[in-house]
């Protein structure tokens, strides 16, 4: 489908400040947050012994376990969260938006692998990733070089890769199987959209990302970081959690059920993958923990989860509209385990 040229008219943006996404986070503590707070409060130990005065339930072993895998993936992860999202409220407040219009080719069918390429070198969690996608719509970008972009710089930027590395140690095909099936899931969805997407399944975004005149970078810095950090580090807990729990109470019998089919574990943990909805900066060590996979379905997870999740599904709606979401995502879905499945077998 040829680009309208309705969209690609900048609108006017929202004067007052709380149209800002990162603005979301400066009043009240989001749920995940609070959730993850009273989660760690509950791993310390000895404060929830002496808190609910009966540690007998608190010191079985299954609990135990479920604790030691926990506080794992969340150490393990959160140095490369803290980073990512350091990065994205950079970009955020630092990167003027125009620059995208200005490096991509005119052509949109060139334009889209180049959008894809450019999510490796612009760091940031998929929470940012869609309002970014939808400023960048807003200042002239093609929505389907947008799009591609949305579904890489989560995926396949240098904190991802990195976090991969260390959560599959010795194993770099595994880090670039991850980088080649995401960026061709990501590109060839920016085609989807060119061929088959239609303009009134897109509502256009209305709100601001990115650098006001007249408002404070730094300041805008703080908001994004402080947005991104809080949700992102609240779902990173909430999905260790579920890990943990999944690790620790599916029986060994129910795993094998699904471990020992190649099809039915590679759909299996795309599913998960999308319930968990675990940041991508931390999703390779929860990846990692599932051990009775085989690497191709533990691949599918990691390309699934930065491109469809509950979270992003969410965000989506409210961005461009649930038609554009539902559509978008249940295509997405399809192609990441296809070109899962592809880079699995040629890779892994």
């Amino acid at each position: 489908m040829r680009h309208p040229e309705g969209l690609a008219k900048p609108q006017q943006p929202d004067p007052t400040p709380e149209a800002a996404p990162a603005q979301s986070a400066a009043g009240n503590l989001p749920v995940p947050l609070i959730v993850a707070g009273l989660a760690l409060a509950l791993l310390a130990g000895e404060f929830g012994y002496s808190l609910l005065g009966n540690d007998t339930w608190l010191r079985h072993p299954g609990f135990t376990a479920w604790q030691t895998v926990v506080v794992a993936i969340t150490v393990q992860a959160l140095p490369f969260l803290l980073f990512g999202t350091l990065i994205s409220g950079a970009v955020n407040a630092f990167v003027p938006a125009e620059l995208f219009t200005r490096i991509l080719p005119r052509n949109p069918a060139l334009a889209v692998p180049v959008a894809s390429a450019a999510g490796a070198v612009l760091p940031g969690c998929e929470c940012a990733s869609v309002p970014v996608a939808g400023s960048l719509i807003r200042r002239g970008v093609t929505p389907a070089a947008a799009f591609a972009f949305l579904l890489s710089a989560p995926a396949i930027n240098p904190i991802v890769l990195a976090s991969t590395a260390v959560a599959f140690p010795g194993s770099p095909e595994m880090v670039a199987a991850r980088l080649a099936a995401s960026l061709a899931t990501s590109a060839v969805m920016g085609w989807l959209w060119m061929r088959f997407g239609r303009e009134d399944w897109l509502r256009m975004p209305a709100r601001h990302s990115g650098h006001e005149h007249g408002r404070s970078r730094l300041n805008e810095f703080r908001l994004g970081f402080q947005h991104d950090f809080l949700h992102a580090g609240g779902f990173l807990v909430l999905g260790a959690m579920a890990a943990a729990a999944f690790n620790v109470t599916v029986p060994r019998s129910v795993l094998d059920m699904f471990a020992g089919s190649p099809w039915m574990s590679v759909l299996f943990l795309a599913a998960l993958a999308v319930v968990l909805a675990v940041c991508s900066e931390a999703d390779a060590f929860v990846a990692a923990s599932l051990t009775g996979f085989s690497p191709t379905a533990r691949l599918a997870f990691m390309v699934v989860g930065p491109m469809v999740d509950l979270k992003l599904i969410a965000l989506q709606v409210g961005t461009f509209g649930r038609a554009f979401a539902l559509r978008f995502s249940a295509a997405t879905a399809v192609t990441a385990v296809t070109c899962s499945v592809v880079v699995g077998w040629w890779l892994l």
